[in-house]
């Protein structure tokens, strides 16, 4: 929320007509107008980020105090949104409100006053019968919320969380665990690494304090912040299934326990391990530095998780929340969708959303049924046609006869498939948890015989030697560089996607898109633009194109038809300005007519001419090979004469062809799946050389067809736009989806192409597959550093070199590691994306 005021006369009524905008448009982190990057307005560049303004005035403003007008809270829901990309927006008295999501602006603009002052609401509670799993192990399925006895990671809600649930409680804990582990980290690493960059504090400070300094800012991070943790350690070895909270939970208790033992026994360690000012090494930053890097991965992780609940809270949006029921009496009253039941009648006027499934009783009307189907053009709907909850009813009154009603409706199922599907989408375990299944033991098993050996044969003070060689081995295996090797590499290559247009949701996306070997592609947005568009126009009996073309457009710019305004805008695109029509009647499902320049005129289908006594037969052959072509045909008729036909099409996107012979030459079956008819797919699929068809297919039939490939062995990925795309999106082992599609698309997907090019999964594919590369050289760098160190911390040197591995050794080398990780992750910033290797 900010209250700063401006001078800007913009969105006096509280409303911003951009919230919608398009991708390639931003907002005002200070006004929150939209502003357009390419038009040319003030800009500038902050914390790696270029910040578009609407005027110099907010550009100063920012200038003058940046952090003013980085973020703002949520007022219902509490989360932290990015002014300058934040999708919704209002201005209440003067005030800027910044949401989450369409759902929180609404519940806002009902109610400004139960909000603006951040009293919201007390959370939702889950819906009576919730079960909980854990994400990490699907089979965990609890009663009440809980740790996984497994693995010790939170349980989840397996139902649709209430859209005022709140936050993921984890993951605000998790930040504030975050932010103090960081906090307290920084000051430890100055102190303990000060002196090597030249910045003498422990001798401005002096040794014994600056080791009990250390010990003072390390503990709350241990014994507080790391709890969580260690509970998940703890849960890894009674349960026998040894993993990287085992290291992390060793690894993070070896060194503090030790660096305590240090600070407060000196004398119980021999001469031969002290080191400047006769003290012995602690190693307190690397127990918290360690911990604060662990949460910084977690954040991300929960982050991500919490998105994947708002696609379902998304879907859900698009059903009404009230209908008008027709009553007995023949009255009408508003009530809340819930109270529907099967049988009633309801009304749904002009532009509404469609609130359950049923058939139309009264009227006539076009609904689109692009977010079922995938279809850009409304169908015709008249008595007796089906309808579907959640699809919008373009340009007349309908009255319809409830037939599903809650769970049973065609919306919420699809919410039912995405819920499921994401579910059973269990995280890789990695390489990490299968190589320390082995590593882990090893380790232990090494510390102690370390302590046995050293303990027995050992030079004086045994026990002090035995000691410090199984503490090195711990330490020198402690996974810092491990807790690095896979969030680096993704920390870059996420940046590097989002320059390269990719957005990554997460890292298993990464890791399961570089081993996909088919692809599913929805026709309407993915492949084709979305949009119908004029591209035919054939004149007959003389007359020219541009007259039939402008007759045809003058009467159309009357009609609220889509296909009417794909007319219209290509005689606009032909330098033709259509006239006004008079005496115009829309016919439902045949076509329209009327006067254009006085001039009598129809235009429309079949069973228009033949109303109209007009014989098209000979132009059969003509219209069947434009309709193969998956083009749809109108015919005209002037001064009661055929004069022609125009032709309608939602056309191939230009970069498709070349992104599927990429793809092609990559060894990836390419299978279309969409809603549209069978001729108009074909028609498609036949120009791209696709390799397999899937027509006239409903969202349930898109997961079964994932499904279906997914059991005989195929790794799949599919890529689509719409709300029907949404399950098997979630379905597959990677969804992509393109950013100019819905907003439920995007979140149910692993990865998103901005543009909606379908290049993109080239690029997308090149970016996987070098970054599990780098991901493997990672790991191998922080196993390969500490499995060699292991056995020079145990002392294997010592009878023959006499050369014994210390403490302090063993965090360099631990450390060393730490920065392999970190330089080889940097290497993807300079991958090339525009070939496939």
């Amino acid at each position: 929320m900010d209250s700063t005021h401006d001078h800007h006369n913009h969105e006096e009524h509280g409303h911003d007509h951009g919230a919608d905008a398009a991708a390639d448009v931003v907002r005002d982190p200070v006004c929150g107008m939209t502003v357009d990057p390419k038009a040319g307005k003030p800009s500038l560049q902050y914390g790696g980020h270029v910040y578009h303004f609407c005027s110099d005035g907010c550009r100063r403003k920012f200038e003058a105090a940046p952090q003013d007008y980085l973020t703002a809270t949520d007022p219902v829901c509490g989360m932290t949104v990015d002014r300058a990309t934040a999708k919704h927006f209002h201005k209440h008295e003067g005030e800027k409100f910044y949401f989450c999501s369409a759902g929180c602006k609404t519940k806002f603009e009902a109610d400004p006053a139960a909000y603006r002052d951040g009293d919201r609401p007390a959370p939702e509670p889950m819906p009576k019968g919730t079960l909980y799993t854990c994400p990490m192990h699907p089979e965990v399925i609890s009663d009440h919320p809980g740790d996984c006895p497994k693995c010790g990671m939170a349980l989840e809600p397996m139902g649709i969380p209430p859209a005022d649930a709140g936050p993921n409680p984890e993951l605000v804990d998790f930040t504030r665990r975050l932010w103090v582990s960081a906090a307290l980290s920084i000051p430890l690493l100055a102190l303990s690494m000060g002196p090597m960059i030249g910045l003498p504090l422990r001798d401005w400070i002096g040794e014994p304090q600056a080791t009990w300094i250390e010990l003072l800012l390390a503990t709350p991070v241990v014994l507080w912040a790391a709890l969580p943790f260690f509970r998940r350690a703890f849960a890894s070895l009674v349960n026998r299934s040894p993993n990287m909270w085992t290291l992390i939970g060793l690894g993070v208790g070896t060194a503090y326990l030790y660096s305590v033992v240090a600070a407060m026994a000196p004398g119980l360690f021999p001469h031969t391990f002290r080191g400047h000012g006769d003290a012995v090494p602690v190693y307190f930053e690397a127990a918290a530095v360690i911990v604060a890097l662990v949460f910084v991965g977690q954040v991300l992780e929960l982050k991500a998780r919490e998105r994947t609940g708002s696609a379902i809270r998304a879907l859900l949006d698009l059903a009404p929340k009230t209908a008008r029921r027709v009553n007995a009496d023949g009255s009408e009253t508003d009530v809340a969708i819930d109270e529907i039941r099967v049988g009633e009648s309801v009304r749904v006027r002009p532009g509404e959303r469609i609130p359950i499934d049923g058939s139309v009783s009264e009227g006539q009307s076009t609904v689109d049924e692009s977010m079922i189907t995938g279809e850009p053009i409304p169908v015709e709907k008249r008595t007796g046609d089906a309808v579907t909850g959640g699809t919008i009813n373009k340009n007349g009154t309908l009255v319809m006869i409830a037939e599903k009603v809650g769970a049973d409706t065609t919306l919420s199922r699809i919410v039912d498939l995405v819920a499921r599907a994401q579910r059973s989408r269990a995280p890789i375990q990695g390489a990490v948890d299968r190589v320390s299944a082995i590593f882990v033991p090893a380790v232990i098993a090494a510390a102690v015989m370390a302590f046995v050996v050293w303990s027995f044969v050992g030079p004086e003070p045994r026990m002090a030697h035995a000691l410090l060689a199984a503490v090195a081995v711990l330490i020198i295996a402690c996974p810092c560089a491990l807790g690095l090797a896979t969030p680096m590499s993704i920390m870059i290559a996420t940046g590097r996607g989002a320059h390269e247009g990719v957005l990554i949701k997460d890292a298993e996306a990464l890791e399961r898109f570089a081993r996909v070997d088919t692809l599913i592609v929805d026709k309407t947005g993915t492949l084709t633009e979305g949009k119908p568009r004029l591209t035919d126009v054939v004149p007959l009996g003389g007359i020219s194109d541009t007259r039939l073309l402008k007759l045809t457009a003058s009467l159309e710019r009357a009609s609220e038809h889509p296909l009417a305004e794909a007319i219209v805008s290509g005689a606009q695109e032909r330098g033709i300005d259509p006239s006004d029509a008079s005496d115009f009647e829309a016919r439902t499902g045949k076509g329209v007519l009327g006067k254009a320049d006085g001039t009598p005129v129809a235009l429309g289908n079949a069973a228009m001419m033949d109303d109209l006594g007009i014989d098209v037969t000979p132009l059969a052959e003509q219209v069947r090979s434009l309709r193969d072509d998956g083009k749809t045909v109108m015919f005209v008729v002037v001064d009661g004469r055929l004069a022609g036909f125009v032709a309608v099409a939602d056309q191939i996107k230009q970069t498709t062809a070349a992104a599927i012979k990429a793809l092609h030459d990559n060894g990836l079956t390419i299978i279309m799946a969409t809603g549209d008819n069978e001729r108009t797919a074909r028609a498609v699929a036949k120009s791209l050389g696709i390799d397999e068809v899937r027509a006239d297919i409903l969202p349930e039939g898109k997961k079964a067809l994932v499904d279906e490939l997914r059991a005989k062995g195929a790794v799949v990925a599919m890529a689509g736009d719409g709300v029907n795309d949404a399950p098997a999106l979630a379905a597959a082992d990677v969804g992509i989806a393109m950013g100019t599609g819905a907003d439920v698309a995007m979140e149910s997907a692993g990865l998103t192409l901005v543009k909606g090019d379908l290049n993109g999964i080239v690029r997308a594919r090149r970016l996987a597959m070098a970054t599990m590369l780098n991901i493997r050289q990672n790991l191998t760098f922080a196993f390969g550093y500490n499995a060699l160190g292991v056995p020079l911390a145990a002392g294997v040197l010592y009878p023959v070199f006499g050369l014994l591995l210390s403490p302090m050794i063993a965090a360099a080398a631990m450390s060393l590691s730490s920065v392999s990780v970190i330089a080889n992750a940097l290497r993807l910033r300079f991958v090339k994306l525009q070939e496939i290797a």
